[in-house]
């Protein structure tokens, strides 16, 4: 946890620009101060993430790393979700090449993330199953509002998290934790997240999390840049080059189960509960 000075020192107050951007569901925002860019996902009312979204996202983290700031945040628009994963009405009822376009955007963004040179936290202000679980853990740091969820629940859709969706886990996981939460679909709550290292801190409020991330990314003020951010990809590098391997296999993997009749049957099941829950 980091120090409550370092809090003060770069907590985010100073002029902040918006960047040119041409995505309509997220937006940046960069802390003329800090240097800092703030990515927020903003597809009310959960972030459930359709092509658009996971376009928008590589887009805008392309974005920050050429206009060289010194740091990336991501977070939600959304006040009780960070992100609810993959829109199931991407996946449900659907023809082969859309399943395939839908993950390999997925794949798209989670490597522009994981793979960033950049330090980048999550400001976790809300619920992060599934997909919004995977893009927090692409980040470096993670801090989280109390009284929510966050974890890979896709087996409990029939769906089985790929190997470099779960690297992320086990960067910050014990390999016999993660493989128990992965098997049974956990979401763990913000304090279980906290005690297992899935997060690092926990805020109140939303503007306290990224003051926290500011923070985090701010710890390296002094360190070199260059030095910095090829010692982050020595310890990923592995992960990516395994994610590159079977990248194309993964595609075919994740098209002949999403598309199998069990797995759409779960996703109607689950859709259907879900108007259920709404009358």
């Amino acid at each position: 946890m980091l120090h409550s000075n370092l809090l003060r020192l770069v907590a985010r107050g100073g002029p902040k620009r918006m960047m040119a951007t041409t995505t309509k569901l997220t937006s940046v925002e960069v802390n003329d101060k800090t240097g800092i860019a703030t990515l927020t996902m903003n597809r009310p009312p959960v972030n459930s993430q359709n092509l658009q979204l996971l376009e928008d996202l590589q887009t805008s983290i392309g974005e920050i790393e050429s206009n060289k700031s010194r740091g990336l945040i991501l977070t939600s628009a959304c006040s009780n979700v960070f992100s609810a994963g993959l829109d199931i009405l991407e996946m449900y009822n659907t023809d082969v090449e859309r399943l395939r376009t839908i993950w390999n955007a997925l794949q798209n963004a989670w490597i522009a993330l994981y793979g960033s040179s950049l330090p980048t936290a999550a400001a976790i202000n809300g619920h992060a199953p599934a997909g919004g679980c995977l893009l927090a853990t692409a980040c470096e740091y993670r801090v989280m509002l109390p009284k929510r969820l966050i974890g890979l629940n896709e087996t409990q859709l029939g769906i089985i998290a790929p190997k470099w969706l779960m690297s992320g886990y086990l960067n910050v996981l014990p390999q016999r934790v993660a493989e128990r939460a992965l098997t049974q679909g956990r979401l763990f709550t913000t304090e279980e997240a906290l005690a297992e290292g899935l997060v690092d801190e926990i805020a109140n409020t939303k503007e306290e999390a990224l003051e926290r991330c500011s923070a985090f990314i701010g710890s390296f003020a002094k360190v070199n840049p260059l030095a910095r951010s090829l010692t982050k990809l020595q310890f990923r590098a592995n992960n990516i080059k395994e994610f590159e391997k079977i990248r194309e296999k993964d595609l075919d993997d994740f098209v002949a189960l999403a598309s199998s009749p069990e797995t759409q049957n779960v996703m109607g099941t689950y859709l259907e509960n879900l108007k259920k829950g709404k009358k």
